[in-house]
């Protein structure tokens, strides 16, 4: 059995310099947000599989809310208790994939 990958909660000041380098990124207790707005659903949804993919291929899940033309994303690291390098690196990679599409943050 594979031992237990350790990871460790990023200090505020990291964070909130992240944060301000990052657009509509927010801290909202412990878990980094973003709100992805579209012209149609199905539009949505399509960004929704890109992220489920990227998810994937991380080993890392964001919890997702599908409100009709808006995705809110919200990244955490559970067993961290709070934000993490993976919530930072899968929060890049989204942003990444969402440049291309005509996505409106």
């Amino acid at each position: 059995m594979p031992a237990a990958e350790l990871v460790a909660k990023l200090n505020p000041e990291f964070i909130r310099g992240w944060l301000n380098s990052r657009r509509g990124w927010k801290r909202r207790a412990n878990k980094l947000t973003k709100d992805f707005r579209f012209t149609h659903f199905r539009d949505s949804i399509v960004f929704v599989n890109r992220v489920a993919t990227l998810a994937d291929t991380h080993k890392h899940h964001p919890d997702i809310d599908v409100r009709t033309s808006t995705v809110t994303l919200s990244l955490c690291t559970e067993k961290a208790g709070g934000i993490t390098e993976k919530d930072i690196d899968l929060a890049e990679q989204i942003d990444f994939a969402s440049s291309f599409g005509g996505l409106q943050d």
